[in-house]
């Protein structure tokens, strides 16, 4: 196991390339298997949870080939089997396989998931939509088995926003039979880009990204090639640690539609935010004035930003509000701030962050974005080295992570426990 040592006190400057999204790359990756042809994801991020997918693609009997940012994927001689453990319990995302398998074969068998577990994240409007299609669906020992000799398009209507079932319904829907709506679904990025990929293998789906998606199911799905967008949680992470560590830095490769809410608060505290076509600028200053932040889905402020946007919040004079309703119990980075010196205390969904600054100390990673928050705070710290363990999160969401800090000056290093 390794941790991770950061000197801090030195303001970030240069230019960071953002790879492709990890939120649509773990989606991707099983929608491919629907086809009965090749399939290439382009701008692919090097992450585990990536590898582990890869991986998982070949136990069903995939020929995957990785190279760089670019995977191949021939789908043609995949068939399903039961999959109750092993590399299905090591990510979150791999229910993605349940709506995949079973648009592509009328069945699967999942373990549950695992990944990240700061809270619990039922998939009972995953099953209410495969059901909702003709599916039986049964628990077997911790594992899902879900069937169905034929898939029909229906109407379903998610009873919370959910960007993992707007996403496993429209893998199953885009082989039914008819037409399928789901009313209510998610709108984030990552599910537009499902839907780009899935109508360039031959899908007809309408109205992704929207509060209503319309698919017209088809019998037979073909490869193609797909360039993946840019990660919108990477690219606001860098725009976190660029204003705490009061620096200058571009952030390339970036949609900065997708953007807006963090831009919006950033400027808000008084960072200074130029945006380009493919760009955005992060420009650091001396003060920043506290504010309240409300994490909502999209095209709200980002859950996944909720944990760094914390350590930035420790910068601001005064008092701020930050306050997540997507996920109510998601402040395990608290402690660990705390034992930097953070003053912050946590009142059901709220942080409230009082203004001041950190020491060095050894910290450990809860999950995947509290890696992050410690990272942030470990940057600003002016005196000392902290040292966050737990990096095996970290490594699931940030390509390049210690590559990409040192090109922007930053003084870290990967050490063995």
């Amino acid at each position: 196991m390794e941790k991770l040592m950061i000197r801090g006190g030195r303001p970030l400057r240069g230019t960071v390339q953002i790879s492709g999204a990890k939120n649509s790359a773990v989606a991707l990756l099983p929608a491919s298997l629907l086809a009965e042809s090749e399939v290439i994801l382009d701008n692919l991020p090097i992450l585990s949870d990536v590898a582990v997918y890869s991986e998982i693609l070949q136990d069903l009997g995939g020929k995957v080939t990785w190279n760089e940012g670019t995977i191949r994927i021939d789908p043609s001689e995949m068939r399903s089997i039961p999959m109750p453990n092993g590399k299905v319990k090591l990510l979150r995302a791999s229910y993605y396989l349940m709506g995949a398998m079973l648009g592509r074969f009328g069945e699967a068998t999942i373990g549950m998931p695992g990944g990240c577990n700061f809270e619990p994240r039922p998939i009972d409007q995953h099953i209410k939509g495969f059901e909702a299609l003709g599916a039986t669906v049964s628990n077997d020992h911790g594992s899902i088995h879900i069937s169905a000799k034929e898939l029909r398009g229906t109407k379903i209507y998610l009873d919370v926003v959910s960007v993992g079932a707007t996403i496993n319904i429209m893998l199953a829907a885009s082989r039914a039979k008819g037409s399928t709506i789901i009313e209510n679904a998610a709108k984030e990025p990552e599910i537009i880009d499902v839907a780009t990929l899935l109508n360039a293998m031959g899908a007809k789906i309408k109205g992704a990204g929207t509060e209503t998606i319309r698919i017209e199911g088809v019998d037979v799905l073909h490869g193609c090639r797909h360039s993946i967008i840019p990660d919108r949680i990477q690219a606001g992470t860098y725009m976190i640690a660029a204003a705490a560590t009061r620096g200058d830095v571009l952030i390339d490769n970036v949609i900065p539609k997708h953007m807006e809410a963090m831009t919006a608060k950033l400027q808000e505290m008084g960072v200074r935010v130029y945006e380009m076509d493919e760009a955005i600028r992060i420009v650091g200053q001396p003060t920043y004035s506290a504010i309240d932040v409300k994490a909502l889905v999209y095209p709200g402020f980002a859950t996944d930003l909720q944990s760094p946007m914390t350590s930035l919040l420790t910068r601001a004079d005064g008092v701020s509000i930050l306050s997540d309703y997507v996920y109510s119990n998601r402040f395990k980075h608290v402690p660990e701030l705390a034992r930097m010196g953070a003053k912050i205390r946590v009142e059901g969904r709220s942080a409230i962050i009082e203004g001041g600054p950190l020491h060095a100390a050894k910290v450990r990673a809860a999950d995947l974005r509290a890696g992050a928050a410690l990272m942030v705070a470990a940057l600003t710290v002016e005196d000392g080295v902290t040292e966050i363990s737990g990096v095996e999160y970290i490594d699931r969401g940030y390509d390049s992570l210690v590559d990409n800090l040192r090109m922007l000056g930053a003084e870290v290093w990967r050490e063995n426990e």
